[in-house]
């Protein structure tokens, strides 16, 4: 039976036991000399600031043991390692939060939805879909973001930087999660199926979404005009129209767009890219509706209709 209490490699445990000690002293001294000056008034004298600095970094801090724990930065010291899968992890934090993939608990309940996680950094994100709270702004358009990475991702579209790089057809991407879905466009992977007519997707969020057109359902309502949708994300494309606002710039031109998708599609026309080409003639087109109507005209008459 495996030992529910965190697994630390042997050699840390004497020095915790030491600087555990020294920690309690020093607390005891504290505690000592505030009684005196409580029992005969007198004024403490300020007690000089402790710093300690990272020989590797120059980084300071106020207590040794913050300096031990930074110095695994430099020595890559993970003394924490998991009794289930043996993965070593730098810090204790991070290795009781690993310990929970395995046993399952998660100790920080939503009070508005119930909804429970094992990770309180994951919890903090997800109150904020309940109190509205929006604390990183765009300082170039005002706009405000949950997660930090989000505000990051977000001052790419203002830059036009695209650090992602997909290694088979050298398309850039703002973020990580759009390479690693567009990845699968060459995988040809679409493991989520619908079980009402068997259409397949790459993504479970994109099922998700196509279900729900197959039940009509448009909960995400315009306050402006009353206009329905099916997701939130349609929501907030429609209430640009309101708004005016146009996030989106043109790294060539410097028109604005509403969409990334419009964006996107924009920019074609600097660079020349026609991404869909006519399976039956070999031409290619900039945008999939203009792949289209190519296919429903008799422009093509190398495409078989039947």
């Amino acid at each position: 039976m495996r030992d529910p209490e965190p697994c630390r490699m042997k050699h840390t445990e004497e020095k915790t036991v030491l600087m555990d000690e020294n920690n309690e002293d020093e607390e005891l001294n504290e505690a000592e000399e505030k009684r005196h000056h409580v029992e005969t008034g007198e004024q403490p004298e300020p007690r000089p600031k402790k710093s300690f600095a990272c020989p590797q970094c120059g980084k300071t801090f106020n207590y040794k043991h913050n300096l031990q724990v930074h110095m695994r930065v430099h020595t890559g010291e993970k003394p924490f390692m998991c009794d289930y899968c043996g993965k070593s992890i730098k810090y204790e934090r991070n290795f009781q939060e690993h310990r929970r993939t395995h046993t399952g608990e998660r100790p920080y309940s939503c009070l508005h939805c119930g909804k429970s996680f094992a990770n309180k950094k994951t919890f903090k994100i997800h109150t904020r879909i309940h109190t509205g709270e929006k604390p990183f702004a765009c300082y170039l358009c005002e706009k405000r973001f949950t997660q930090a990475r989000a505000l990051k991702s977000h001052l790419r579209s203002h830059s036009g930087e695209r650090p992602f790089h997909c290694d088979q057809c050298d398309k850039t991407f703002f973020t990580a999660l759009s390479l690693r879905k567009h990845l699968k466009i060459h995988t040809q992977e679409k493991p989520h199926v619908c079980s009402l007519c068997g259409k397949a997707f790459t993504e479970l969020g994109s099922l998700i979404v196509h279900q729900k057109r197959h039940d009509g359902l448009k909960n995400h309502i315009c306050g402006e005009c009353g206009k329905s949708f099916i997701t939130n994300s349609e929501l907030k494309v429609h209430q640009k129209v309101h708004s005016g606002e146009k996030p989106f710039r043109c790294s060539y031109c410097d028109k604005r767009f509403n969409q990334t998708g419009h964006l996107k599609t924009h920019e074609r026309i600097h660079t020349g890219e026609k991404p869909y080409p006519c399976t039956a003639c070999g031409k290619s087109f900039s945008q999939f509706a203009s792949l289209l109507r190519h296919k429903g005209t008799n422009i093509c008459n190398s495409f078989d209709k039947t």
